[in-house]
């Protein structure tokens, strides 16, 4: 037997449901979260615009961080269901965009944001600008670039706080020159940082160096106690005042990188790369590493560029152009070239860093510490104070909740 009650007419005063309002769908548009970057797509600024016709038709602009974004699909299914239930609407359709360079700077940085709220609280300040020094692999001169730019930054009045995360292959203490034990107060119950004048500023060095008895000593640690030990000089070290903490990252993207990228997740990256292809390739993985965990890629550093002879010739003998290929591969800049200088090997085995010193090298470690103090990476106070903006929001939101 045929239903007919669809073909009874209803009654004249059965309500029409109201057309939603443009608010009510951006509201909605909160629920929807992009996966990558762990944040609402109306809080990251990918929900560009709702329009909502008289007959029920929802049109909304998203702008994605790629056009070919692989969520593409999820995003979608997660609006659509969001929106289609709504009492008057009829249909939804979702226009797509991108999102220009300035916006994508925006979202991740709100992104990161957003993660630093739910990250642990540390003993470095928030004042302080923490630069990653990463590389793809071994062998690039990652430590030797640290260990410079700390202290040419020491020199120009700095107070730069180096933390040897290569837990394994901890090298910093022999390439600054310093030897002692890490100690502290039981009072406070904190790690004081070995502190070492440079110029018209200081640098306070945290390193397994410190806690071994002979630098000989082989770690035989995995990933938990590794992450213990940097989790360690990221919570239990009395830093105190910085400017610059400059940390000298272990080679790849393991379990240390992971986690300190997730202890702090305002800090931002400098990649070391060598001419050579095969380390430029590897060190692509670690820019995608630090973006995954809404990093910043300061820019790109080419070890061992080139080497320099008595009479000024430059013969490249690892190549050239690595550090500018991956510069362009990961859409940063190019910081400066460090070329080949026996002076380099010898200030690290010396404890006596170049950057200090003369020559093709420390020219070259001037010139890129002028960009970063300048554009590239500034104190945060020059950068116009938006961390102690950030604490005292923070204190504020503290003090209303207690």
């Amino acid at each position: 037997m045929r239903d007919t009650r669809a073909d009874k007419p209803q009654p004249e005063d059965s309500p029409v449901p109201d057309i939603p309002s443009e608010d009510r769908i951006f509201d909605l548009l909160r629920g929807v979260i992009d996966p990558e970057l762990g944040s609402n797509i109306v809080e990251l600024g990918m929900a560009k615009a709702v329009t909502v016709t008289s007959d029920g038709l929802v049109d909304v602009t998203i702008a994605l961080t790629t056009s070919g974004c692989p969520l593409r699909a999820q995003i979608q299914r997660d609006t659509r269901s969001r929106i289609e239930g709504l009492p008057g609407v009829t249909k939804v359709h979702i226009t797509w965009t991108e999102l220009t360079a300035e916006e994508k700077a925006a979202t991740m940085a709100k992104a990161r944001w957003n993660v630093s709220r739910d990250a642990p609280d540390t003993e470095i300040p928030t004042t302080t600008r923490v630069l990653m020094v990463a590389s793809g692999k071994g062998g690039v001169g990652k430590s030797s670039v640290t260990v410079n730019l700390a202290a040419s930054l020491a020199e120009r009045g700095f107070t730069v706080g180096v933390m040897d995360a290569d837990i394994w292959g901890f090298s910093i203490p022999r390439m600054l020159g310093i030897e002692g034990r890490l100690g502290g107060s039981p009072e406070v119950g904190k790690i004081d940082p070995i502190q070492m004048p440079v110029g018209e500023g200081v640098l306070k060095v945290v390193s397994m160096g410190f806690l071994v008895e002979r630098e000989e000593t082989a770690l035989m640690w995995r990933g938990l106690m590794l992450n213990r030990a940097v989790q360690h000089f990221c919570e239990d070290v009395a830093w105190g005042p910085m400017d610059y903490l400059i940390i000298d990252m272990p080679p790849g993207t393991g379990d240390v990188q992971m986690g300190l990228a997730r202890m702090l997740p305002r800090a931002e990256m400098i990649i070391v790369t060598t001419p050579a292809l095969a380390a430029q390739k590897v060190a692509v993985r670690v820019a995608a590493m630090g973006r995954n965990n809404y990093l910043r890629i300061v820019g790109v550093i080419e070890n061992m560029s080139a080497f320099v002879a008595p009479d000024g010739a430059r013969h490249m003998l690892f190549g050239e152009g690595g550090g500018e290929s991956l510069a362009d591969d990961i859409g940063a800049a190019l910081l400066g070239s460090i070329p080949l200088d026996t002076a380099v090997a010898l200030g690290g085995d010396t404890g006596r860093p170049v950057a200090l010193a003369d020559g093709p090298a420390a020219e070259a470690y001037r010139s890129i510490v002028d960009l970063i103090v300048t554009e590239a990476a500034p104190p945060i106070e020059m950068a116009g104070c938006s961390a102690r903006l950030l604490e005292a929001a923070e204190q504020a939101l503290d003090e209303a909740g207690a």
